[in-house]
């Protein structure tokens, strides 16, 4: 058992290697060259970054503040209210309804994106197109396909960039991680991840609106639309409900998996063919359930066996004995050895088996991060490489999405990542007639959307 965990630990430190230690000399030199493409500056440790803010109400405004330091050159958003509160504090930059026009701007070498959800890829794509460092809040993107496109972009541009799990340098965080890659409780089996959230923070499972009130003048609503169908304004969606509608926002999964999935993600290599299935309330054309039960079930990963992700989102709750040990807005990984407990912000505890004896953790070996934000400016100008870049978070954010795929088709679907595509799909008592009989085109229709003239991606 000891010689199979020291390879596991070995070859996952070495997979993950580029993503958390600094980069080769030829990497950083590949990062210094790629941040002169905006417009021919070459960045050093002590310049500062001409940054675009896209989107900065919200989260955006957090991100804002956290890039701060650099030189703040120009701001959009289409809440003209929101707009000018940001003008105020960074009067020098210039102001943007939309973002398009901001990225053509001349003197930019990186934006931050804090928008709903379903401006993240139509933004970023355009940046990195361009050459331009980005920094995307989470999830990186609206769909599974986006997601691909976002993460083969990076790569070929070689720009940094960061998604926004600030957690995902969390100390809990870090040393969770070790523990899985060091095989501190046993081969992992099980994941359980638990959030409240919706309910109290937004609403879903609730109709779409009928009635048509007035758009509110401070509001660009055609822009705050973007790539979405045309409707009218409702309060229901505009300005943080959004989130629980599908045509802009991806639900639980994609506002608290993406933080609490993401260590098991990173610990236990979830990589390659997937199984999905996911329970709930009968999907809505519309809008994300009040409660969904997602299974992803992961085959044989090198010397790590099979392991199945449950995520509880909303109004349910894990079966038996389970919940005891699971804190809401965590995680529970169960190995053959022992159980790791962790809530979202918190440290890790150790639950051993009472046969297993004591659990030895490793010496912490994970750097200590100087700050996401700050992660990804130094990144930026030659300096080691984000930890959440895109070449990760796009892989996370593909397998997250699938649950989403999964509930709105009420199949049981295989995905894989090295095509891309849903290989297999089978009924359950909850697909609907109308899909039972289409099976994979459906599901892979869901991995994609339509986008409004101007606002394609690809």
């Amino acid at each position: 058992m000891q010689k199979i965990s020291q390879i596991a630990l070995e070859s996952r430190r070495s997979f993950l290697g580029s993503s958390i230690t600094a980069t080769s000399t030829a990497a950083a030199a590949c990062l210094i060259a790629n941040s002169a493409r905006a417009y021919g500056r070459i960045l050093g440790a002590n310049d500062r970054l001409d940054i675009g803010a896209i989107g900065v109400g919200g989260r955006g405004a957090g991100d804002l503040d956290a890039v701060s330091s650099e030189n703040i050159v120009a701001l959009c958003d289409a809440d003209a209210n929101t707009l000018n509160g940001a003008s105020n504090r960074f009067p020098n930059a210039k102001k943007f309804f939309d973002y398009r026009e901001l990225l053509e701007q001349a003197k930019l070498d990186a934006v931050v994106i804090g928008t709903p959800d379903h401006h993240h890829a139509p933004a970023t794509v355009r940046a990195l197109r361009r050459g331009l460092h980005v920094y995307c809040e989470k999830p990186l993107t609206h769909t599974v396909q986006e997601a691909r496109i976002v993460a083969a972009l990076t790569k070929e541009k070689g720009v940094a960039t960061q998604m926004g799990t600030q957690n995902h340098e969390h100390p809990g965080y870090l040393r969770l991680v070790e523990m899985l890659q060091s095989n501190t409780i046993g081969p992992v089996r099980q994941v359980h991840v638990i959030t409240d959230r919706p309910g109290k923070w937004w609403p879903q499972g609730v109709l779409l609106p009928t009635d048509q009130p007035a758009i509110p003048e401070n509001l660009k609503w055609d822009l705050w639309l973007g790539p979405a169908p045309e409707r009218n304004y409702h309060s229901a969606f505009v300005p943080f409900r959004w989130r629980g509608w599908w045509d802009y926002g991806c639900g639980a999964v994609g506002d608290m998996a993406i933080h609490l999935m993401d260590p098991a993600f990173w610990g236990l290599n979830l990589s390659g063919p997937v199984n999905v299935v996911s329970e709930g309330p009968a999907p809505d054309p519309h809008c994300a359930p009040k409660w969904m039960h997602t299974r992803f079930a992961f085959g044989q990963r090198g010397q790590l066996p099979p392991v199945d992700v449950h995520w509880y989102e909303g109004e349910t709750v894990p079966k038996g004995s389970i919940a005891q040990d699971l804190p809401m807005n965590g995680s529970l990984f169960i190995g053959d050895q022992g159980k790791i407990a962790i809530a979202h912000d918190g440290m890790p505890k150790l639950i051993p088996n009472e046969t297993a004896g004591p659990l030895k953790t490793p010496e912490p070996y994970l750097k200590a991060s100087p700050g996401h934000h700050r992660q990804w400016i130094d990144a930026a100008k030659g300096n080691g490489k984000a930890s959440s870049s895109f070449d990760y978070a796009g892989a996370f954010t593909e397998v997250v999405l699938l649950g989403n795929v999964a509930y709105r088709t009420g199949l049981e679907i295989t995905y894989d990542p090295a095509v891309g595509r849903v290989t297999k799909a089978q009924t359950t008592q909850a697909t609907p007639a109308t899909i039972a009989n289409r099976g994979l085109d459906a599901a892979n229709e869901l991995l994609s959307k339509p986008y409004r003239k101007g606002w394609e991606v690809s």
